[in-house]
């Protein structure tokens, strides 16, 4: 699944009157993100009310919450070659389905079983989601807005978040407070979960408003309707014939990538896959989905009451946008690189301050006022570091740095990884929590300033560079 554009035929400039139409085909394949968004973090109003429900310790209780994260890898292995068999949006419907189905699985399970057999669908979706739709914007998006048009997936990832929450915190307070409250012969923590089915049906109604990518449309002989997409989005002036030659051409060049062509020697990964790997697992290793999965659960465990757990849970995902926004101003004006950077050394710092308030002892079961507020500060600094940097730039890296030949390939085990490093942190939270969570914090903290001579070291800017010229 990969994507085909070259500066020097002036095709992906596009003209100002066919940008908008290109905006709203990007943010209807970015509703996927929106779900990846929401899935991932509306569990974080339900843990505690599932904890109660079914009476389980925290060590099965984490890995009812990340089990929808191996469902997650699994889908972003097998979201490419399946976009590259039926089609990018045929890939989007599928997983509007799946999100559907989990939506209304998960809150009506009869047993704990059950319940994380309906998270691991929804994770599915969520990995098709998270490899089909960069891929997609990829190859519709002008070369001179592929990096605002790509960060859109992550924007609609932390919206929906955002949105998330909110809609925990209603219906919590529909609930009069309680997360196992009833509302209309359902617990509130069900219709927290089940409420996904709406965006999910947009989801799958947007995917019949938006075309084809052009380059699969020619992979599969449809040049016809290939030349009509190609002048909706790089507008009619541009030469049609010349650009599905250029994108055959390049075709013709490559060949379906598999495993083996991301070997550099008999066992070996090449390096690029390598730094793909590693750009993913250090987004996750930050701990930055603890924020999302067990922030209302955190809060309540030094001291602040559930309502006021969820409404911080939702002040952190409006910073999470902002900072977002923040990223798709500055990521083709300074780079992918130099935020990076940046966000590597606002998030150890944050994360180290974290990690001192949380070392107070509890005073009735609260943290002292002080430590308290730095706590809730550093939180909140640590997300808006993060979405101004690693949680956009991972995305537009992994959409860029790799070759033509390996793209597919390469991007699927490179989110494949992600989802494992999410799983790794979400399984282990609550269990190191409970052993020490300033020391728990402490070891996000190592990661994150690791992940600077990583970035000095390993990573190239992609910046205004063609797809073509990455190698």
């Amino acid at each position: 699944m990969t994507s085909t554009q070259h500066p020097a035929s002036g095709a992906r400039q596009a003209h100002p009157d066919h940008l908008s139409h290109v905006i709203f085909i990007t943010a209807a394949a970015a509703m996927g993100g929106f779900l990846f968004g929401y899935d991932s973090s509306v569990i974080n109003g339900a843990v505690e009310a599932i904890r109660d429900r079914y009476d389980v310790g925290s060590g099965v209780l984490a890995q009812v919450i990340a089990i929808a994260l191996i469902g997650c890898a699994i889908g972003a292995a097998t979201a490419g070659r399946i976009a590259d068999r039926i089609g990018r949006i045929r890939c989007m419907q599928i997983a509007a389905a799946l999100f559907t189905v989990s939506a209304v699985g998960s809150a009506l399970p009869f047993a704990l079983w059950d319940l994380a057999f309906w998270r691991v669908v929804g994770g599915f979706a969520i990995g098709m989601a998270s490899v089909i739709g960069p891929a997609y914007i990829a190859e519709v998006a002008p070369a001179a807005y592929r990096g605002r048009l790509g960060a859109f997936q992550q924007a609609a990832i932390v919206i929906g978040i955002a949105v998330s929450q909110l809609v925990n915190y209603a219906i919590l307070n529909l609930a009069g407070g309680d997360q196992r409250g009833e509302i209309a012969g359902l617990e509130a923590w069900q219709w927290m979960l089940g409420v996904m089915v709406v965006p999910a049906v947009l989801y799958g109604v947007l995917s019949f408003a938006i075309p084809e990518s052009p380059r699969f449309l020619i992979s599969v002989g449809r040049k016809d309707r290939a030349r009509e997409v190609l002048a909706e989005v790089e507008g009619r002036g541009v030469d049609l014939d010349a650009r599905v030659a250029e994108i055959e051409t390049a075709m013709h060049r490559e060949h379906k990538s598999t495993f083996k062509d991301l070997l550099g020697g008999r066992f070996a990964l090449l390096p690029i896959v390598w730094v793909g790997i590693g750009l993913s697992v250090f987004q996750q290793l930050v701990g930055i989905n603890v924020a999302f999965y067990y922030s209302a659960t955190l809060w309540q465990s030094v001291g602040i009451d559930p309502s006021g757990s969820f409404f911080y849970s939702f002040t952190t995902s409006i910073i999470n946008i902002i900072g977002t926004v923040i990223a798709m101003v500055l990521v083709d004006r300074v780079g992918r690189r130099p935020l990076a950077l940046v966000g590597s050394a606002g998030m150890a710092v944050s994360l180290a301050i974290e990690a001192w308030a949380f070392s107070a002892d509890l005073v009735d079961g609260k943290l002292p006022a002080t430590q308290g507020a730095v706590a809730l500060a550093a939180a909140h600094a640590f997300v808006l570091f993060f979405a101004l940097s690693w949680g956009v730039v991972v995305w537009v890296f992994l959409g860029e740095m790799f070759p033509n030949r390996i793209r597919a390939a390469a991007l699927g085990v490179a989110a494949s990884a992600q989802w494992l490093a999410n799983w790794t942190i979400t399984a282990s939270f609550p269990s190191l929590a409970e052993w020490n969570l300033s020391g728990t914090y402490v070891i996000y903290t190592v990661f994150a300033v690791l992940s600077i001579p990583f970035v000095l070291k390993f990573v190239k800017e992609t910046k205004g560079k063609a797809l073509e010229e990455m190698g």
